[in-house]
């Protein structure tokens, strides 16, 4: 499905301009986009749209995530990088400086093969 992301508008926070996300244009108002390309809300008036991003923030990107590899499989994966172009994961290997790391690029905006893990 290509997208166009032009119209999307950026929200950064207001102390260090951190991008939180983007607000896209929807009808009379706008719907909450985080930085994994999901919305996180239904249309919403622009006021709400930036107080539900700041109250998002970026933490959720610190979680644990499962990726879905080409064999079906899920692999417990760390976000390493995001932009509105890729997503960069990484094995999860509990910090272990021993084993190899298996890094991965996942498209963006990650809709089925990258989720929060449980």
């Amino acid at each position: 499905m290509e997208q166009d992301f032009q119209d999307w508008i950026e929200h950064r926070r207001g102390r260090d301009r951190e991008l939180l996300g983007w607000l896209r244009p929807a009808g009379d108002g706008f719907v909450v986009v985080d930085l994994l390309g999901r919305d996180r809300s239904e249309v919403v008036d622009w006021l709400t749209g930036e107080e539900a991003l700041e109250s998002l923030g970026i933490g959720y990107l610190a979680d644990p995530y499962e990726l879905r590899l080409d064999s079906g499989q899920w692999l417990r994966v760390r976000i390493t990088e995001v932009s509105a172009h890729t997503i960069s994961v990484k094995r999860d290997d509990w910090g272990a400086i021993d084993i190899p790391q298996l890094n991965f690029t996942v498209s963006f905006p990650a809709i089925d093969e990258l989720r929060a893990l449980a």
